[in-house]
């Protein structure tokens, strides 16, 4: 029998990973203020690991304490975060699970209030734990705070901070790094006209927008190893394409970085959309596979696509046509933590190449 390319290893430089079904980052808010990762981390992630996922990106995880998305969110700014960290990697390796880590700034989206049942939308105010924000622009985010406009040494200082946090990334032993450019936030935010308005070198021109990207990439090369892969999460578009007299960020623009991105030393591509400003999106399973294989043809670079592919017989369509190379099952996995089990039986994979952890064994269908 042919394998399904889900099940079907796949190498980033030194890097092998036993599968091609990841699990995307999903933030969980259930951090303190100190960013310190809890027992619901190991619980979370090390379930997810027995269940057979290939590589288990960990949530948005901020580089400074400003950076994060809400103030129940992780980080990465000091070292007792990365000691932290240390044993949910360990488990997720004693399970042959590769485990990485996504790295945030959430720039004009940043300290807004958890997304879990019982909490307000919107910016935390300062009385209440929240913080002042900073971003390429002083727009606000629809519904949240204006922030303040970033100045030059602002920025660099954000490009240490990635820097700093993928060395200690690197000290608690992830196997990977992902870059989030995507879904509104800091990176996000410069790389769209719609939200950086600068007239100096980090706004106008494609080039200029980019720049911080660039920089934060060069930085965390510069501090992991040689044979370490770096993933870079981007939304592909703005989805206002269609809205008469609006600049924003698209394909064209997605396929342009990614080329570049590869030339510094990024190995794959996240492609996600959206999340910059409200915006209509029609959704559906695979939904944004046509973004991941535009990417992938125009760039020649691996993707990851996403979107709706909780179906094994979708996710597994999208390799078979050679659209992505890697698939994230995100939703999905929050109510299943053994998806990739159950995407093994009903894809007829004999199971002994179940991705099954040895005392689950017995627990395999007949």
């Amino acid at each position: 029998m042919t394998i399904s390319p889900l099940f079907a290893p796949l190498t980033l430089r030194g890097l092998t990973i036993k599968n091609r079904i990841f699990l995307p980052p999903m933030c969980q808010y259930q951090a303190g203020e100190d960013g310190i990762p809890t027992d619901w981390h190991l619980v979370h992630y090390g379930a997810r690991a027995a269940g057979g996922f290939g590589l288990i990106m960990v949530e948005a995880t901020g580089v400074s304490p400003e950076a994060r998305i809400s103030p129940n969110c992780v980080g990465l700014w000091n070292d007792e975060q990365a000691k932290a960290w240390k044993p949910i990697v360990k488990f997720a390796h004693s399970l042959r699970a590769a485990i990485g880590v996504q790295l945030i700034h959430a720039g004009r989206k940043a300290s807004s209030f958890p997304g879990l049942p019982g909490y307000a939308s919107g910016t935390v105010p300062l009385e209440e734990g929240g913080w002042v924000t900073k971003a390429p622009s002083p727009e606000p985010f629809p519904g949240y705070v204006p922030p303040q406009e970033l100045t030059v040494s602002d920025i660099a200082a954000v490009v240490a901070d990635f820097q700093a946090a993928a060395r200690r990334a690197v000290a608690a032993g992830f196997d990977t790094v992902e870059i989030h450019g995507a879904h509104g936030y800091l990176l996000h935010q410069f790389l769209s006209p719609v939200s950086n308005h600068r007239t100096d070198d980090y706004g106008g021109s494609f080039d200029n927008r980019a720049r911080i990207v660039i920089e934060i990439i060069d930085a965390i090369r510069e501090v992991i190893p040689a044979d370490m892969p770096l993933l870079l999460r981007l939304s592909a578009t703005d989805w206002l394409e269609n809205v008469p007299g609006v600049e924003s960020w698209g394909i064209p623009e997605t396929i342009q970085l990614a080329t570049l991105a590869q030339e510094h030393g990024v190995d794959m591509i996240d492609v996600s959309s959206g999340g910059l400003v409200p915006a209509p999106i029609s959704t559906g399973p695979g939904y944004q596979v046509p973004l991941a294989n535009a990417v992938r043809e125009a760039a020649g670079i691996p993707v990851v696509a996403v979107g709706e592919l909780g179906d094994p017989l979708t996710a597994q369509q999208v390799l078979v046509d050679g659209l992505a190379d890697a698939i994230d099952v995100g939703r999905a996995a929050l109510f299943e933590p053994q998806w990739p089990l159950r995407a093994a039986r009903e894809l007829g994979l004999p199971s002994e190449d179940w991705p099954v952890a040895p005392s689950y064994i017995r627990g395999v269908w007949g």
